[in-house]
């Protein structure tokens, strides 16, 4: 059972009436004075609130919010689920420092004050190996240096930056387009607990909530809201990152891109950013040093995800390979080494970690 009297309670409650969205939320605690006075007010009182509805006026009145946010309170304590409130001193400051912050927000993890030290990352939901190599080091890179990495839970480059942060053993946090209680995509429910556990999965959405289209809009709001700056690596040019790269600049945010492949439509978006301003980026130290001063221990913590020690012919198949797939035969010409001698190479540098082979004898480059 929820506690008696939670604060919650009353955000929750007024939030469920029908019609009261956030704008007119905001209406009737500013005139009223908290969500607790607003239900408790008179009709008479309530026909006072500008802009406010007969309908609504009523609705507030006549409403059953009790039983509603008592059963979704009880619902968070049961899945372990903390709400936080605009007003309480938990709920992440840059959030609330937005044109439009979530009214609450339910947290299955934890948020804490070094987590306004964040970055998020986004992109497509179908990227290439290019684009997946570049969001899992520069999610690697920012954790290893200190940052939150915060992203959508989407399929792609969203789910690339959570495993990148985790694998460098990071803070990591998921902001939801449906429910706490979904797992969307259904692959990523281990990921989510994964995150759940050294970091914080979030959602302004109820329990319960599927994740429709119209979700994701105001939840790209909340990616950028939470974060620094906001980094878009490879979105084609009607991408939904592009929504969250116009809620950063609106929020007065970092905006950085990734710059991909002039001939693939997945880089389009990100490409066209920087023609219009974005911050071009290539690794998390130049995000970092745009960021300002005060990072230079982030910085050469980022800065020593290094190589490690390579012969110096594993030196120069390791340069001679890209992001982007090579036939072993130029490698051979380039490397100018026999298929015997370049076959043992490879498999040192990929038991390294270093490179990868796909179908067709192509190899592709490998970050640390």
């Amino acid at each position: 059972m929820p506690k008696k009297n939670d604060p919650a309670l009353f955000w929750i409650g007024l939030n469920s009436v029908p019609g009261v969205g956030r704008v007119t939320f905001r209406k009737l605690v500013s005139r009223l004075g908290s969500p607790e006075r607003a239900l408790s007010a008179p009709l008479v009182e309530l026909r006072t609130v500008p802009g406010l509805s007969e309908k609504v006026a009523n609705g507030i009145a006549a409403y059953p919010w009790r039983e509603q946010a008592e059963e979704e309170l009880a619902r968070a304590g049961c899945a372990g689920v903390s709400i936080i409130t605009l007003d309480d001193s938990a709920y992440p400051e840059a959030l609330r420092n937005t044109p439009d912050p979530p009214l609450y927000l339910y947290v299955k993890g934890g948020l804490l004050r070094e987590d306004g030290n964040a970055v998020a990352i986004v992109g497509t939901r179908k990227p290439t190996h290019y684009g997946l190599t570049a969001t899992h080091r520069i999610a690697y890179e920012l954790s290893a240096a200190g940052f939150t990495v915060v992203s959508g839970m989407a399929r792609g480059i969203d789910t690339q930056a959570h495993r990148g942060a985790l694998s460098a053993r990071g803070r990591t946090i998921a902001v939801l387009g449906c429910g706490i209680d979904v797992a969307y995509p259904p692959e990523n429910r281990e990921l989510m607990e994964q995150i759940s556990l050294s970091g914080a999965v979030v959602t302004e959405n109820p329990f319960g909530t599927q994740p429709e289209s119209g979700y994701f809009p105001a939840r790209n709001r909340i990616i950028s809201g939470l974060s620094q700056g906001t980094v878009i690596i490879e979105a084609a040019e009607d991408s939904g990152s592009l929504i969250t790269a116009q809620y950063a600049l609106e929020q007065n945010r970092k905006l950085f891109a990734v710059p991909g492949n002039i001939g693939s439509p997945a880089s389009k978006g990100a490409n066209s950013l920087i023609k219009q301003g974005a911050a071009l980026v290539e690794n998390a130290v130049d995000i970092l040093k745009n960021l300002g001063t005060g990072h230079q221990s982030r910085q050469a913590a980022a800065e020593s995800h290094a190589l490690p020690p390579l012969a110096p012919e594993e030196e120069a198949v390791y340069q001679s390979l890209a992001s982007e797939p090579k036939h072993i035969d130029v490698i051979m010409n380039e490397c100018r080494t026999s298929a015997g001698k370049l076959s043992g190479v490879l498999v040192s540098l990929e038991l390294k970690g270093l490179a990868k082979q796909l179908p067709g004898k192509y190899f592709v480059r490998e970050e640390p």
